[in-house]
């Protein structure tokens, strides 16, 4: 398959044996993988605890992207942290 063939997106895998046997099974160059974002793991414990006061909206707003991302809306503070920490350092 050339470059200018457009390639299938991945099927809807459901659970993780569905996935692990796809991945087992299957030629992923065949797919159109241009739109996954490389992944993140949390490996360290999170020990500290920070208790902030957020405007109501900003709240709901940050609730609201991190629903859309389907992760806990703590985990994207947490993120939005990292990230301006890595940015001040590049």
């Amino acid at each position: 398959m050339n470059d200018n063939e457009r390639r299938p997106a991945l099927p809807p895998l459901k659970t993780d044996e569905e996935a692990e046997r796809f991945v087992d099974q299957a030629d992923l160059t065949r797919y159109d993988l241009s739109h996954f974002r490389p992944a993140h793991f949390e490996f360290e414990k999170k020990t500290a605890r920070v208790n902030m006061r957020l405007p109501e909206a900003l709240l709901r707003a940050v609730k609201a992207k991190a629903q859309t991302r389907g992760i806990p809306y703590q985990r994207l503070i947490r993120e939005a942290i990292e990230q301006a920490l890595e940015d001040e350092l590049s």
